[in-house]
């Protein structure tokens, strides 16, 4: 067998058996056994890869879901993750490409001669062919470590997708207790109206004191001033859920309805396994493995490198006689290099992407982390705001009925004016306080379901 035809053979051989670098093992981190501010969760086995389904529909709100796929289909953010993760995905494709041989062809045609002559005219066409053996498996490396990154860079447009859908629900559900509160405040402006009234009366009755009509007007304006600034944070809310449905912020309206604030039912059973699924774990997770590749990379540059090489083609000073088998040549070849000194370069680049992957695992590690507080800060806050609403419910129930009662004595004559000002501010303020509190366990909601990484009761394997 020629050293030629037994070279690409060692070759082979050479490539199955050898790739420098660490193979790569995702590290343990610390996890509970359950979560502290719920103790029906238990732990479950990772499923970042489950699908989330659409999560929102646990509000039951037709118009939430019509925004939603908005946000799909015309979120320029959300383009952009899609358009960076295909760059992620076309990366692969040329990392791939250099576990092959590259192959050139070339065609031209020379004139030379000398002194006066007519000179001589030379055809040429050939074929070149190049391959570098993977013989330490940096290229294979590097598949892998962009691999991984493509991987990463999928869990990173899922994260920005769950990002935005929860901006998105957040900013929607401020706008309709904004909605609720500045119904509460209308509500409240007809009461207080209907109190200045009184007050007029019964000072053109001659029983009550002009300071009891102005302090009645001033409350009046007060009210609705705030009603007001009600208006201007709506609009606000309004903007920025038409720039998250893709959509400028003219060309859309969300009309005032007569809406219900529902919380929906949070399952005692919640499995914390759908913590693992979150996006921004899994891109951790995967850019850590990308690093780990990137070691065995630096580490091959210690080792030789191989490449083949190969031409064939014709040469004639004829057209006509261009493709006869007297026409042709070809060689072929082999070349081994190897750096001898590069005063540390390869020995820093080893010690680069060490670091690199050491980072990588503390920010993996910190990424779980993160979410664990995230879930644990998010259930704490509904579990205490759950206690407050019960109590602010009682609140406004005895302030309304202080205000009923204040009324009437005013009416008849018993206390003064100032009393009525006073139970029916701290009324509006109970009352305000109420719609707040549902508007936060609301935000709190989504914002629990976002640090899950997607709903609690979409079942693994199921969209």
């Amino acid at each position: 067998m020629s050293p030629f035809k037994a070279l690409p053979i060692a070759a082979v051989l050479l490539l199955a058996a050898c790739a420098v670098g660490p193979n790569y093992e995702r590290p343990p981190v610390e996890t509970p056994a359950a979560y502290k501010e719920s103790k029906d969760w238990v732990l479950a086995r990772p499923a970042d890869a489950s699908p989330k389904g659409k999560w929102w529909e646990v509000f039951d709100d037709p118009v939430l879901s019509g925004l939603m796929e908005q946000v799909e289909v015309s979120n320029q953010t959300l383009a952009g993750a899609e358009a960076r993760y295909r760059q992620a995905t076309a990366a692969v494709g040329a990392a791939r490409a250099g576990l092959f041989p590259t192959v050139g062809a070339s065609a031209g045609a020379s004139r030379a001669g000398r002194g006066r002559g007519s000179g001589t005219t030379t055809y040429d066409a050939s074929l070149d062919a190049r391959w570098e053996i993977d013989l330490w498996g940096r290229v294979r490396r590097q598949v892998e470590a962009a691999r991984a990154g493509e991987q990463a860079s999928a869990a990173d447009l899922e994260n920005v997708r769950l990002s935005l859908q929860a901006q998105l629900a957040t900013a929607y559900f401020a706008l309709r207790v904004s909605d609720a509160g500045r119904e509460l405040l209308l509500e409240n402006i007809k009461a207080i109206d209907t109190s200045f009234r009184i007050a007029q009366n019964r000072y053109a009755a001659g029983v009550a004191a002009k300071v009891d009509v102005v302090t009645a007007e001033a409350q009046l304006k007060s009210v609705q001033a705030q009603e007001i600034d009600l208006r201007a944070t709506r609009a606000q809310l309004e903007h920025a859920i038409a720039v998250l449905a893709g959509k400028a912020p003219a060309s859309f309206t969300l009309e005032p309805v007569k809406y219900t604030l529902r919380l929906p039912e949070i399952p005692p059973g919640m499995p914390t396994r759908l913590l693992e699924r979150r996006p921004d774990v899994a891109s951790a997770e995967r850019q850590m493995a990308a690093a780990n590749e990137r070691i065995g990379i630096a580490q091959a540059a210690y080792f030789p490198s191989l490449s083949l090489t190969g031409s064939g083609g014709v040469a004639s000073t004829s057209l006509s006689t261009l493709f006869n088998s007297s026409s042709l040549a070809w060689s072929v070849g082999a070349g081994l290099g190897l750096t001898l000194l590069d005063f540390g370069a390869r020995e820093a680049g080893v010690r680069i992407a060490q670091a690199g992957y050491d980072a990588a695992v503390a920010d993996y590690r910190q990424s779980v982390l993160d979410a664990f507080q995230e879930v644990e800060n998010n259930l704490s806050t509904l579990r205490w705001l759950s206690e407050e609403d019960q109590v602010q419910r009682d609140a406004v129930r005895l302030a309304r009925e202080s205000v009923a009662l204040t009324i009437n004595q005013y009416k008849a004559g018993t206390v003064g004016y100032l009393n009525v000002v006073l139970v029916q501010a701290a009324q509006l303020n109970e009352e305000r306080q109420a719609v707040t509190l549902v508007g936060r366990q609301l935000a709190a909601t989504v914002a629990l379901i976002r640090a899950l990484g997607g709903s609690w009761d979409a079942p693994a394997g199921k969209s």
